[in-house]
């Protein structure tokens, strides 16, 4: 069901969960829409405490030889380090949209590819495919963080958070 591509769907179940749940809610985001910025708005407007973002885009492989989709359902989720760019971009948009914190995530794999989201305004991180890649990714992960710091005598990993200037 694809109720997280509307404004008003969105809303309506982050509404309904938050009604039930007495715990932090984080509300992960399709990618899959035209406007982010509005999606999270309706999120933080029903009460969400945190915004998750990006899930994975929708696409699709075909068979040239067999002529059909290799998928059984026909289309699936792509993720991991094709998607950063995007993720990036979603993530800064929902930044300037939202009070909430932002998990930033989508092709993380290093600890540049960390900095960038946090430089876009995510307060924190998730890594998901770049575990398949390298078991150790998250581990990496961090010490490219704390080189990145050390690099530029950042203190606070937070005073970075959403800091990048833009043309």
């Amino acid at each position: 069901m694809a109720f997280g591509n509307t404004y008003e769907g969105v809303k309506q179940v982050t509404q309904e969960v938050r009604k039930v749940l007495d715990k932090p809610l984080i509300v992960k985001l399709t990618p899959n829409v035209t406007d982010i910025a509005s999606i999270a708005k309706a999120v933080e407007e029903a009460g969400a405490d945190g915004v998750s973002l990006i899930n994975t885009l929708l696409a699709m492989k075909i068979d040239i030889d067999k002529r059909r989709p290799v998928l059984a359902n026909n289309t699936g989720g792509l993720s991991g380090p094709a998607i950063k760019p995007v993720a990036v971009r979603m993530v800064y948009q929902v930044a300037q949209a939202v009070n909430i914190p932002i998990l930033g995530m989508g092709g993380i794999i290093n600890g540049d590819d960390a900095i960038e989201f946090m430089l876009a305004g995510a307060k924190a991180i998730s890594i998901g495919a770049g575990n398949f890649i390298d078991p150790y990714t998250s581990v990496k992960t961090v010490i490219g963080i704390e080189d990145y710091m050390k690099k530029h005598n950042i203190d606070d990993v937070n005073s970075i958070v959403g800091t990048v200037q833009m043309n």
